[in-house]
This record gives C-alpha cells, structure tokens and sequence, in this order.
C-alpha cells in the first residue's frame, strides 16, 4: 500500500491581513483557508496530516479535525524551518512520500495532488515541484528547465531579462520521498537578507546529491493562488463564489442574477431550482429540485425538500419537506421540522418545534418548543409561552385544531384533535379535543368614562 502523507504550512500571522487571527483561519466561502487545503487531501486518498502551526496555535487546532497532527514553529523562520518542526512527522512516515502545502492556498486540487504524485512515483523523484503557467508570472518563481528536469528555480528579483519571460511558476507545493528530504533538510541554511530557511533551497542540495527532481505543471492555474491581503482574500472569494455556481447553472439550477449570492462549495442543488438575488446558502445544506429560495434569503446546515419556496427567509440546521411555502421576514431556528404542505406566512418564527402536514401559520406568530399536528389553523398574533424564566416546556397541538387570533399557550400545555381556542385566550389547561377553550376577562363597558376622565 502506497504511504502518502502530508505537511500543511500553516504557522503565519498575516499582517497584511490586518487580522488578530492566524492568516489561514481567513475564509473563502465561508470556510478556513486551511480546511480547503484539508478537503483536498482527504479527496485525494490523504488523511495522515500534519499542520504547522505558530501564530494562535490554538485556534488553528480548534478549527482543524482532531486526527490532524500538529507541530508547533514558535518563531516563522520561513519554509523550510517550518518542516523542519514537523521533523518527527516526517520520521514516523520515512517509507513514504510527503506532499507540503499552503494553508493559504485553498485552490489545490485532487487531480493535481494525484497527477503530481503519478508522476513522482513513476520518474522515483527525489522532488516534484508542483508548478502552474501563468499570462502574467510577475512575482513568482520561474521554473528552469533542462533535459533531466528541473535546474533551478529563480526568484523574481534574482531572474535575469530572458528568465523573467518564463511563464512557469512555483505554486510552493512539492512532493518529497520522506527519506530524500530528511536527507537535505537540515542542510538547509539561512545565509541569506531575511535570515530564513527556504524550503526550496532543498532542491539544489538534492540536485546536488544526484537525485532526480522534476515539475508537474498543474492544469488549473489558481493553485498557485494565495492570500496576504484582504484584497486577495477578496479575489479568491470572487474566484470561489463563480466557480460553485457555474458548476449549480451546469446542473440546471437558474440564478436570475447573481446579485449578492453566495454558496459554499459543500451545498448540493437540485435541478430546476431558481435561485433569486441576495441568497446565501452555506453549511451542509440540501435544496431539492423546483424550488424557489429568495430573495434575500439564508440557509445554513438545512434540507429542504422538492417544490418548496422560501422568501425573505433564514433557516438554520432544519429540515423543511416538500411543497412548503415560507415568508416572507420568517425566522426558522435549529431543530425545526416543517413537513410537506405547509405554509408559514410574514413574521413567523418557529423555533425546536415539528409542525406536521398542511398546518397553515399565516402570520405574527411564535411556535416554539413545540409539537404541532396536521391541517392546523393558527389565527395572528399567537404564542407558545415556552420559557418561565429557568426552564423551557413544550406545547402539544392535535390535528385539525384551531388556534384563535392572539392566542397565548402557556407551556406545558395540550390542545386536543379538532380543540378551538377563542381569540385573545391565555391557556393555562390542556384543552380537550373537538372542546372550545375561552380564556379571556368578560367585557365591561364603562359608560360616561370619556366625561369623567377628562372633565
């Protein structure tokens, strides 16, 4: 069995970030830098990781998955010392073969990390240099080239007239047979104007030792793509937000304009869905087929099932069924469940609560922490009085009941099949099914009021 693994650079603060948090922890489609390069390696077979960490070791730990190993750079003395710390790493995989990452680089890929392999494998490299061509190579590192692979690599401001016509760069991703790159490693020194260890400079020394080192040229060209400015973090946002949908509209999802819609790479659509102007849809969440979700609408770690249509709505780790009609300004919180055929009118929150079959909440309503039957009535303005200011209790409503215009369920608290609860009813006891529950203060009219009042 092949032994592959992989070290992700992830120690820098970013400064130009003008951020108090580690420079991968930035996110693009609402997800770290750092867990797209993660989702990669996994995608491609790759689940034995090491991330370096430095700068808020601690975050970067809690925003990773609790199989990832991390080592630890207290002080960011460049690339190559960056490995250096992942020294035991490396020992503990010295059979295999290592590929080093950025984890500020979200755009490597699964087809490049495996060609690149093949390649490495198939040519017994010491070193693959995964490189990409650009239009405009202006600040990167060419790639030259002899009969055997690669020479050398040149930086920018190093790069004589004809070298800076070359169009192949360094993405600064590499894979290392494990054993060859312990080899070379602590060669490495840092006698140059920034004191660092380059991780590059391990291929002169592995050249140097007659090893073979080689490039593969990646079909996608945003792998070299990273982020030291919210400008870049901008543009690989941008980058991102097109290639998801362009990928949705070749499914058959129709986006009328793309006017402020955002949707992370994980969210599944189905065909025939109009997505409307100022939609976000994040998470792992599912929108089935013919749907309408918009405008203005969010949904984050939700299913939400064929036909249905939400308008002006938020709707966070839920599940709505089929044929649903929402909003608009309606609020759906975590573990809600709204089953086929309902419809949930303007100002309507619901909150842990099931809401069964054809139930028809037209307006200014709050359903929480409850269990609502089929085919239920909810007149405007109705409350379920979940909280007593310590704890919270659940309501309990039967099938085809009706529940009267600023009605007040004061929880725990049961409504019978067919029960009817008379407008302006504060219910304190379980109404009995198909009974009428009147809970209100008799009229009385004071006449004269106005002339004794005012004189």
């Amino acid at each position: 069995m092949l032994n592959k693994s992989a070290i992700i650079l992830a120690a820098g603060q970013g400064t130009r970030m003008k951020s108090d948090n580690p420079k991968v922890l930035c996110e693009v489609l609402f997800k770290p830098m750092i867990n797209w390069v993660i989702d990669a390696c996994n995608d491609a077979g790759i689940e034995n990781i090491c991330a370096v960490t430095g700068y808020k070791s601690e975050m970067v730990k809690n925003a990773i998955e609790d199989k990832i190993e991390v080592a630890i750079q207290e002080k960011q003395l460049g690339t190559g010392h960056a490995v250096m710390m992942a020294k035991e790493f490396l020992e503990k995989n010295a059979d295999g073969d290592v590929i080093v990452l950025n984890g500020d680089a979200p755009f490597i890929d699964i087809s490049t990390i495996e060609s690149a392999y093949d390649m490495h494998k198939k040519q017994n490299n010491a070193v693959t240099v995964i490189t990409a061509r650009l239009d405009n190579p202006m600040g990167y590192g060419r790639i030259l080239r002899n009969h055997n692979g690669i020479e050398r690599i040149v930086e920018q401001k190093d790069a004589s007239t004809d070298e800076l016509m070359i169009d192949e760069v360094n993405s600064g991703a590499y894979w290392f047979n494990v054993r060859y790159l312990l080899d070379v490693l602590f060669e490495v020194d840092n006698s140059n104007a920034q004191g660092e260890y380059y991780l590059p400079d391990t291929i002169a020394l592995s050249l140097k030792k007659g090893r073979k080192v080689n490039a593969y040229i990646s079909q996608n060209p945003d792998v070299i793509l990273g982020a030291n400015s919210r400008k870049d973090l901008l543009n690989l946002n941008n980058i991102a937000k097109q290639r998801v949908l362009d990928n949705h509209m070749e499914n058959g999802v129709e986006f009328v304009s793309l006017d402020g819609v955002i949707v992370s790479k994980e969210v599944k659509i189905g065909k025939g869905t109009v997505i409307l102007p100022g939609t976000i849809l994040r998470g792992n969440t599912t929108i089935g087929c013919d749907c309408v979700i918009g405008p203005n609408s969010l949904v984050e770690n939700s299913i939400i099932a064929e036909r249905t249509k939400l308008n002006a709505t938020q709707c966070y780790n839920s599940q709505i069924e089929s044929d649903v009609s929402i909003g608009p300004f309606c609020h759906i919180r975590p573990n809600s469940h709204i089953m086929n055929g309902v419809h949930l009118g303007d100002f309507v929150e619901v909150k842990n609560s099931t809401i069964g079959e054809d139930t028809h909440v037209s307006h200014l309503t709050y359903v929480g922490d409850s269990d609502v039957g089929k085919r239920v009535n909810f007149g405007c303005g109705v409350v379920t009085v979940n909280y007593n200011g310590k704890s919270k209790a659940r309501c309990t409503i039967g099938d085809d009941a009706f529940i009267g215009c600023n009605t007040n369920l004061v929880a725990p608290v049961t409504v019978g099949d067919k029960g009817y609860t008379a407008a302006g009813s504060t219910i304190t006891e379980d109404v009995p099914e198909e009974s009428l529950a009147i809970a209100r203060a008799r009229q009385v009219n004071k006449d004269g009021y106005n002339k004794k009042l005012r004189g």
